[in-house]
């Protein structure tokens, strides 16, 4: 089921951006975005009705499960929180620091459930592979963007990798019957490290716009002395262009407008093209081989179906959530903090980091399950 589901979601990031797009081409963004408002309305119809019929369909949803062994210390403790809570309404502290207070109380009670899980560390890794540049949302196509890649044709990667994430569904279902669970998550985490490599390669290929001097220091002895002068040099990405000159890749924010297709910049002409494309053509490869992150994603979710008990089943999938959120938010600060595309390869590499430590603790688990 959880396979099926992820299916539907990977046919679905196919066909929608190809019928948004022939709405835009065909009409404008203007009503690309009013279609795309109608049809959140009514999916939203259509979700509710789904859901309450399935609340109707199945009484055992409104319905506290009787208590077995495993579940009744879990009651224990929440009868001990609430007569706890009823304590604390009764003093004489306003009413914002008693919510405060049961907030925290709350949230510490939950991670404190999340740690006790023996899936812990599986889920942990999970989480730890949000943090991450190397996926088509909007950072990694705006650089594409800057590296002379056209929209019709990063439309086109993207239907790829969505094709991609639909093959590792199906190998999960496959993997899953003849090795087992586990085995799967390890398999697939060795196959997402291994395309990787592919992005780190990029970093270092001809074509590439990082910059090692953005390492050091922006404030020195040197540039002290001359504001304004190496600092703001070290900002400026140039492209070397067929005809000799450079360009600043990133002029001022007003010259930039919006067309059907994609972000133009005035100052900077249409024909303009990096040194190689071999730096691109190796993310991109590495990047949409990566998809099979989708058979890791699915055994780590069935793993947490499985092995916690139906009491914390909510609580426990709830700070995963909010796991892979704060990892996720992360990732964003990672490039306020860099912003230029010079700087893209330091995040890649950063982001190779964060997803070998969230791979390293899934191992680790692994071995303490076997």
């Amino acid at each position: 089921m959880n396979a099926t589901m992820r299916r539907i979601d990977q046919v679905t990031n196919i066909l929608a951006p190809l019928a948004v797009g022939q709405v835009m081409t065909l009409a404008s963004n203007v009503v690309g975005c009013g279609f795309i408002l109608a049809w959140n309305l009514f999916s939203l119809i259509v979700e509710f009705f789904f859901l309450s019929r399935v609340y109707r369909i199945v009484p055992a949803l409104s319905i506290k499960p009787p208590t077995v062994e495993g579940d009744q210390e879990y009651l224990e403790r929440s009868e001990r929180r609430g007569l706890q809570m009823h304590l604390k309404e009764i003093t004489n502290l306003p009413l914002c620091f008693q919510r405060f207070r049961w907030l925290l109380s709350t949230c510490m009670d939950g991670w404190r459930a999340y740690y006790r899980q023996p899936v812990f560390l599986a889920g942990l890794g999970l989480a730890f592979l949000y943090t991450t540049v190397l996926g088509f949302d909007c950072i990694t196509t705006g650089y594409a963007y800057t590296q002379g890649i056209s929209g019709s044709l990063l439309s086109l990667l993207m239907g790829v990798s969505a094709i991609t994430g639909l093959m590792g569904t199906v190998m999960f279902t496959r993997l899953r019957k003849s090795v087992g669970l586990v085995n799967t998550g390890i398999i697939s985490s060795c196959l997402h490290l291994g395309c990787l490599l592919l992005c780190v390669c990029s970093v270092f290929a001809p074509g590439s716009p990082i910059d090692l001097s953005l390492l050091m220091p922006y404030f020195s002895s040197g540039s002290s002395a001359e504001p304004g002068g190496m600092a703001s040099k070290r900002q400026k990405h140039t492209y070397p262009l067929s005809g000799g000159s450079n360009q600043p890749l990133l002029p001022d924010r007003s010259s930039i407008h919006w067309t059907n297709n994609t972000v133009l910049f005035d100052n900077v002409p249409s024909g303009m093209a990096p040194d190689s494309y071999i730096s691109i053509i190796l993310l991109f490869l590495g990047v949409i081989t990566a998809r099979i992150l989708w058979c890791f994603d699915l055994s780590v979710t069935q793993l947490l179906q499985e092995t916690i008990c139906e009491s914390e089943r909510g609580v426990v999938n709830g700070v995963q959530s909010s796991m892979n959120y704060l990892m996720d938010l992360l990732h964003f600060i990672m490039v306020i903090s860099a912003p230029q595309p010079q700087h893209f390869g330091i995040l890649v590499i950063i982001s190779v980091i964060f997803i070998t430590t969230g791979h390293s603790m899934y191992f680790l688990y692994a071995h303490r399950a076997k």
